[in-house]
This record gives C-alpha cells, structure tokens and sequence, in this order.
C-alpha cells in the first residue's frame, strides 16, 4: 500500500553539485563480461554548439512532437537541431531533476522557484502535461528538492540525496520509501529500473526500485533509457549502448555531458550548456 511520505531539504549547492559532477576514474583495457570492443568510425555521432548557452543543464527530455526539452537554472529550453536555444512556456523556475514519460507531453521537475514565482521554496514535484508550457504542483511542495528523477507510465522513481529513493506509481502523487539508495543518475527501461551511483557502480531493480542488484559495466556516470534502450556514459567520456538486453556497446567518445536522454527510437542526446551530441544506435 502506497504511503506518504516526508522528505527532508536539501541545499542548492548540494543539488547543483550532485546534477553537473562527473565521475572521474581510471578504465581498464580488460573487457568486463558482455563488453564489446568499439565500432569503427563516428559516424553515429554528430555534435552541435548551442546558440544562446544554456544556464546550468538539469535534465533533458524528448517530446511528443520529438522536440528537445532542457531543464536549466532559468526554466525550460528548446533546442532545435541546429543548436539554437529558445525557452518555453513563461516559469523561470531552476527546474532539478527534468525528466518525462518517453516520447510524451508528460514532464516532471523539481528544484527552486525563479524570481518571477511565488512558489514555495524548494517546489517539490512539479509536472507539466503540455511539454513544458505550464506547470502545476503534483507533490511535497516546500517539502523537498528532488536532484535526480526518471519516469516511465505512471512510474516515477527519484532522489534528494537521502538514504532511500522515491517511488510513485501514480505519476508523482503519492510516494512511498523505496532501497537504501543515493544514485547519481536513474534510468527506467522495459527490463527494470537502472541506478548509477557517484562510484560509478551499475544497480539493477526489478521490483520497482525496493531492491537492486550490482551489475557488471562500465564505469558509468549518467544513464538515460526508453524502451529496451539504455544508454550511459563512463567516467572516460565514452558513450555505451545496451539494446534489448544484449552485452553493452562502446559507441562513441562524447566527453562530459551534464544530461544524457534517449528518445522512443532509441536515440540519444547528450548536451552540456554549451554543446549537444545526437548519438544514433549502432545494430
């Protein structure tokens, strides 16, 4: 039975730190288990500057219309494909934790108001049925800033740095206590909930995120996924792809993004506030 439950604030700078740092490791040459070597070229892979920057990247999501949607510090941005930037809807909110159900309308936010809002300080969970446009307050409203959030149906599962993650299976309603968790990045696919921590270790969940389970892979330091689709980036800067289960895929070295989301047919975008890449799944 689903409770509710309160959660604690978190500083601006602690969300700001968790949403932009990258993990930085040492590889290895030595293939994990279900690694593959990488594919020739980078034709997969093209990178686009962004025209105006964007201010501090929380979260990228792709819409309905396959419109690129950027959660930044002064609302939310459009970009188009050939990288300029243009806002969207009027909130000047610092939207934390951007994500949307895959190819929807459907958006979820957290983080603080603008200097236009009266809102409560932090928002809580906010969502936005129109793409961004407008936003209502869903949930915890002045209770909590969520750092990290993913969503998939009614799914949503999240982050504010405490111990034990967020679970809501009515679209961010109502919430109740999920594993003893605190991940960097989330990523929800057809085969379970993904968790990267700040390690760089790889969880896995079947149960809607009340348990995981450690998996062999790269060193990851973001995850997006849709579908059967995940993708993630190591602490190295190199792109990785795992379609419909099969070993993970070295694609492509894209640096350090801040965001990474992938779209229904499995593209992926991966942007900082000053570049976009569009990495094309290899077969």
């Amino acid at each position: 039975m689903t409770s509710t439950v309160r959660w604690r604030r978190s500083s601006r700078g602690a969300a700001l730190a968790v949403a932009a740092v990258i993990v930085v490791g040492c590889a290895t040459d030595d293939p994990l288990p279900g690694r593959l070597p990488p594919a020739p070229g980078t034709a997969a892979t093209t990178a686009t500057a962004l025209s105006p920057l964007l201010t501090h990247l929380h979260g990228l999501h792709v819409s309905a219309d396959r419109t690129l949607l950027a959660g930044t510090h002064t609302g939310l941005v459009a970009i188009n494909p050939t990288g300029t930037t243009t806002p969207v809807g009027t909130s000047d909110d610092d939207l934390m934790g951007l994500t949307g159900a895959p190819g929807s309308d459907l958006l979820f936010a957290s983080g603080h108001p603008g200097p236009s809002s009266s809102a409560p300080n932090p928002l809580g969970v906010r969502a936005s049925s129109d793409g961004g446009r407008t936003w209502v307050d869903r949930s915890l409203s002045g209770q909590v800033d969520v750092h990290v959030l993913a969503a998939a149906g009614n799914l949503l599962v999240g982050s504010d740095g405490s111990p034990t993650l967020m679970v809501s299976s009515d679209a961010g309603h109502t919430w109740s206590v999920g594993a003893h968790l605190v991940p960097r990045s989330l990523a929800i696919t057809v085969d379970g909930i993904w968790a990267a921590t700040d390690e760089g270790a790889l969880w896995h969940s079947t149960d809607d995120a009340r348990s995981f389970a450690e998996i062999s892979a790269p060193t990851i330091g973001l995850l997006a996924g849709s579908g059967s689709t995940l993708w993630a980036v190591d602490a190295d800067g190199y792109a990785w792809q795992q379609l419909e289960g099969r070993a993970w895929l070295k694609h492509s070295w894209i640096g350090a993004p801040d965001a990474i989301t992938v779209a229904t047919d499995g593209t992926a975008y991966a942007a900082t506030n000053a570049e976009l890449w569009t990495l094309t799944p290899r077969p």
